[in-house]
């Protein structure tokens, strides 16, 4: 965000740090060591790390670094490194030559991304950054009314059975049979909802959750049709960003399915990169639930076989996809944004977003048009990237897309 061999270390406010060399830097590395050296006060003063370091720790240094992604890629010497959204703590490099880790290899290592990590960074990347840093956003009002709201949607065409899961491969087959009932579902009664997505795209393992597939009824060709419910605060139509964070999400699904009905699913990678062992028997409880559904599974490589079948079954999905926007206080319907599939401006997405997550690049700020979602963001009080740092909101007065965020996770 140089770094030197210390022989001792100094106690400060009774945390170990590590020397510093003495040496000529100029003023902005200076600042990058103060940053430093804070960011690690703030992680390591209590037992209980908050999620978030409270702005006061760290607002006086933040403002001096042009990103923070080269920090986030390093650690001090003894320092562990355990997930950010599982500790809280913000890791650094053991060894000044070692090549810096990405986002990707620090945070979704043996998880893959979620379709929600895309549309996040695509709607900023400065704002992902600290959140992958620094803690999760707070689940406010608004997005614990969006997520009981999808919650209710997908009662309506389905019922959830709790299954005791002992290992790994007990988890992942949970996943998988989850999709194939809610396929059959698809299949059978034309409509389904919250249906899981696992595939490999561009290079990287990726999930997500869809909330609604309906078949159609009057078409020829019967090639699903994808939608996405987001609720609003306000009984208006979202901002223009807002509606193509929306479409981004979509496409994603598109693309994911696509990929899956055409059987790109290279299965022996899946079980390498998530180390999980295809010949391990299943709990006896999940044995009996897919011998009931009529596909009787012993082993983890028979589930992700009856996986890879499904999609044998199923066609590609419709080239128009349907964002649904309702009014959170009531349920109704404000508007809806019927859109067609783009690949190419898809795909130019999806590469862009990587080269962040792959740490290509440093984090961008969101572009100077957008800049009110500054106004929203809990960040904002310590990002330099927000113009108006004392004039910020409740996020509460955004879409409420919190279901996704938690719904798509490996």
């Amino acid at each position: 965000m140089s770094e030197s061999n210390a022989d001792s270390a100094r106690n400060i406010n009774n945390v170990v740090v590590p020397e510093i060399s003495i040496e000529i830097v100029s003023e902005e590395e200076m600042a990058l060591i103060d940053a430093v050296l804070a960011a690690t006060r703030c992680s390591f003063t209590s037992s209980t790390v908050p999620s978030i370091c409270s702005p006061s720790q760290f607002q006086r240094n933040v403002r001096a670094l042009r990103s923070i992604t080269l920090l986030s890629k390093r650690r001090f010497p003894g320092c562990s490194t355990p997930d950010i959204e599982d500790s809280g703590d913000l890791g650094l490099s053991h060894k000044g030559n070692k090549v810096p880790e990405s986002f990707l290899e620090r945070f979704r290592k043996g998880r893959g991304l979620s379709v929600t990590d895309m549309t996040g960074t695509e709607w900023c990347e400065k704002q992902m950054e600290y959140t992958l840093l620094f803690g999760r956003k707070r689940v406010n009002k608004a997005m614990r009314a969006g997520k009981a709201r999808h919650e209710k949607l997908e009662e309506e065409v389905s019922r959830n059975v709790k299954i005791h899961v002992q290992s790994g491969e007990d988890a992942w087959a949970i996943k998988f049979i989850n999709f194939i009932t809610r396929a059959n579902q698809l299949l059978f009664e034309g409509l389904t909802r919250e249906l899981p997505l696992y595939g490999f795209i561009e290079g990287v393992w990726m999930v997500g959750v869809i909330d609604e597939i309906q078949m159609p009824v009057k078409e020829t060709h019967r090639n699903p049709i994808l939608v996405d419910t987001k609720t609003r605060v306000s009984e208006t139509l979202p901002a223009e960003s807002q509606r193509r964070n929306g479409r981004l999400q979509l496409m994603c699904y598109k693309y994911m399915w696509d990929n899956l009905a055409a059987g790109a699913f290279p299965s022996r990678q899946f079980f390498d990169y998530f180390s999980l062992n295809p010949e391990y028997v299943l709990s006896e409880e999940i044995r009996e639930s897919t011998a009931d559904e009529g596909y009787p599974a012993k082993t983890l490589e028979d589930i992700v076989t009856f996986y890879m079948n499904t999609w044998n079954m199923l066609p590609s999905a419709h080239n128009q996809l349907l964002l649904r926007y309702e009014f959170q206080k009531d349920q109704s319907l404000i508007g809806e944004d019927k859109f067609y599939y783009d690949e190419n401006w898809l795909k130019s997405r999806i590469q862009d977003c990587l080269g962040f997550w792959r740490g290509e690049r440093e984090a961008s700020y969101t572009p100077v048009e957008d800049r009110w979602k500054c106004q929203f963001c809990q960040f904002a009080p310590v990002c330099s990237g927000n113009p108006k740092p004392e004039s910020t909101h409740s996020s509460s007065q955004t879409d409420s897309n919190t279901s996704s965020s938690q719904k798509e996770t490996l």
